[in-house]
């Protein structure tokens, strides 16, 4: 049976990145190894350190950009993440300087919010009602 063990994200740069997701979004750095000009660099949830990683990607290959800056023009989220609450989980990132794109809103069984993770990307919060 396949399982998700690796899930990428495009960054424009992996330092930012670590800092944005490790020090205001509250993940746990999993692994960091260098790779030349760039690093394998993945971030785990602190409630769960032997789960899905988070691949922080270079967004170096020709592709990225493009694919980026469509997804921000559009206000599509290119991934999400689970929360228990996501007005208590927006009032603590707005609160740590987090710009939302889209405030808490409840559509149907899920609440959801947009932010900016300042990476180039728009990253989802959701939890079910």
């Amino acid at each position: 049976m396949l399982r998700i063990n690796i899930t990428s994200l495009f960054v424009d740069d992996q330092a930012k990145a670590l800092a944005f997701y490790v020090d205001v979004l509250g993940f746990v750095k999993k692994q960091d190894v260098p790779m030349g000009e760039h690093r394998w660099l993945t971030v785990v949830s602190a409630k769960d350190p032997d789960g899905v990683e988070l691949l922080l990607e270079p967004s170096g290959h020709p592709a990225a950009g493009p694919f980026k800056a469509a997804l921000v023009a559009d206000g599509i989220p290119f991934t999400s993440f689970a929360v228990d609450d996501v007005q208590a989980e927006f009032e603590r990132l707005r609160t740590a300087g987090v710009h939302f794109v889209q405030e808490p809103t409840v559509m149907g069984p899920v609440t959801t919010a947009v932010l900016d993770d300042t990476c180039g990307n728009l990253i989802q919060i959701a939890a079910m009602n």
